[in-house]
């Protein structure tokens, strides 16, 4: 029998639902942690005698590391042997968990958030590819829509979790309830996850210093300038400027480099593959509308509406059992249905959805947002899981590895570029239409003078004569940032119905077994 013939009758020991679990256990605390932590930054900052805006370095000092070690998966894991290198990132991922919640400075916690983004960032794409090499062909979209209840539901929830967790408990739990999920799914690796044949012959044959120096630079900055722009006032600021230079230098060369090298860090050759192309720009199109509707759902809830922060987590909800049940649905279905059929109407659904959250105004009851969320969450199920069956569907076997984790980063790349886009639009749309609507303001306008008169009124006659034109340039601002978060839900719908004709484009059929030599 053939080396090739040896890999497609390859089948794991264990069952294929065993190893889902072993692998999915670490892997969803994992994404947790890229959402948990957010409501509780309030609490880090009094606890640790730093301001709000230094402790938002915990979250990008996890997000940079993450993103570098993320993108070099695949090399780490053909250098190191995929089951030790993902047992080292379990371990370092729980041991770094405990370090944070025992972290008695800001410092101390920033360098184990970092320590806690190096143990992570490999275990996204370690589980996809495991999880797709130990199921067949044919039910690959089943295991995709089980790996999509970790990494789709599980950023959703973690606000409410990271809340309630916080309000009941202390901030430091949020990290240690990674530990016992993480050592149980360490022991069950060990004990059921196994190196398919042609792992063992993808030896990386030299270190791309070059290469992991670049991408490192390049990323880490893109990431830092995402997280950060906003704050800075994007190049207003002399350092955003600088950081945008070098980290477009260093991506460039790096791509460059990567091209020519023999063993690249990252197999950026793998774009010339139609599918897996237009499954990389349709992901980060996902990321970049799921996570910034869940960036600014519950800024809108709290600052205009008046939730608490728990609240506005709950609020979220909707749009995680929305995600749970298509992925128990789509599940079944992605075996009789043409994927791309499938995809196209996820993505028009989740447009539409997305649409009704234009509809909002500051008279809204929770109804009036869950269930747009409901179904958007239910939606992405159906895009999510053909999407990465597809992805993957015309590669062979021993490309997988590398496929997920260029896959992954690209997804959380567009994350970072959809929050920092959103965020921006929001910011500059309010200040449009607090000008055009101040314009209003003034005592020639007909409108303007009967409210002030009825406030007046209402006020009673000891009230100073300016509380009325006080109170209704509160309203003005208000109702300003009413329009522009409507503006960035309007966006966003537009760009999931314009990008969903894409799925058409992709090319049905099974990926030829190839060989086993690393490409």
């Amino acid at each position: 029998m053939t080396a090739a013939a040896d890999n497609a009758a390859w089948k794991p020991r264990h069952s294929p639902w065993l190893i889902t679990i072993a692998v999915m256990l670490a892997t969803s605390m994992e994404v947790l942690d890229t959402s948990i932590a957010n409501v509780a930054l309030p609490h880090i900052a009094g606890n640790l005698s730093a301001s709000t805006d230094e402790a938002t370095w915990v979250l990008t000092s996890y997000l940079v590391s993450n993103a570098v070690i993320l993108s070099a998966s695949a090399w780490l894991s053909s250098w190191f042997g995929r089951k030790r290198y993902l047992a080292f990132s379990v371990a370092l991922f729980v041991a770094s968990s405990a370090l944070c919640g025992m972290a008695q400075s800001l410092p101390q916690l920033i360098f184990a958030r970092v320590l806690q983004g190096i143990g992570g960032g490999g275990l996204q794409p370690l589980a996809q590819a495991i999880m797709l090499e130990c199921f067949p062909p044919e039910e690959r979209g089943v295991a995709m829509a089980a790996y999509g209840m970790g990494v789709v539901v599980m950023p959703i929830i973690g606000p409410t979790l990271g809340g309630w967790i916080t309000d009941n408990y202390s901030w430091r739990w949020i990290f240690y309830i990674n530990l016992p999920i993480g050592i149980a799914g360490l022991l069950m690796q060990q004990a059921f996850v196994e190196d398919p044949p042609w792992i063992a012959k993808m030896k990386a044959a030299a270190v791309d210093y070059i290469g992991f120096g670049l991408m490192a630079v390049g990323i880490g900055l893109l990431q830092i300038i995402l997280d950060k722009g906003q704050e800075a006032d994007w190049f207003g600021a002399t350092w955003i400027c600088w950081s945008t230079a070098v980290s477009a230098a260093a991506l460039i060369a790096f791509v460059i480099w990567e091209l020519r090298e023999v063993h690249p860090i990252v197999n950026i050759r793998l774009m010339t593959n139609r599918n897996f192309a237009l499954a990389t720009l349709l992901i980060s199109i996902l990321g970049a509308v799921l996570y910034g509707s869940t960036a600014l759902l519950p800024i809108f809830m709290q600052t205009l509406l008046g939730y608490p922060a728990l609240q506005s987590g709950l609020a979220m909800t909707p749009r995680g059992v929305g995600s749970f049940l298509s992925m128990m649905v789509v599940g079944r279905v992605v075996k009789k249905v043409d994927n791309r059929a499938l995809m196209m109407g996820g993505f028009l659904g989740l447009g539409l959805s997305t649409l009704l959250l234009t509809r909002l105004n500051m008279e809204i009851t929770p109804a009036n947002i869950s269930w747009p969320l409901v179904l958007s969450g239910f939606c992405m199920g159906f895009i999510f899981v053909p999407l990465t069956t597809l992805a993957i569907s015309t590669l062979p076997r021993h490309q997988i590895q590398q496929a997920t984790g260029l896959y992954a980063l690209l997804r959380n790349l567009g994350a970072s570029i959809g929050i920092s886009i959103m965020v921006a639009m929001q910011t500059r749309a309010a200040q449009t239409h607090q000008s055009i609507l101040v314009s209003r303001v003034s005592p020639y306008d007909q409108a303007f003078r009967s409210g002030a008169a009825r406030m007046s009124a209402a006020l009673g006659a000891g009230a100073p004569l300016s509380a009325p034109v006080g109170l209704m340039y509160r309203e003005v601002l208000a109702q300003a940032a009413m329009l522009s978060y409507l503006d960035a839900f309007r966006w966003m719908a537009l760009v999931c119905i314009a990008f969903c004709p894409l799925a058409w484009l992709f090319v049905r059929g099974q990926a030829p077994v190839g060989h086993v030599a690393m490409e």
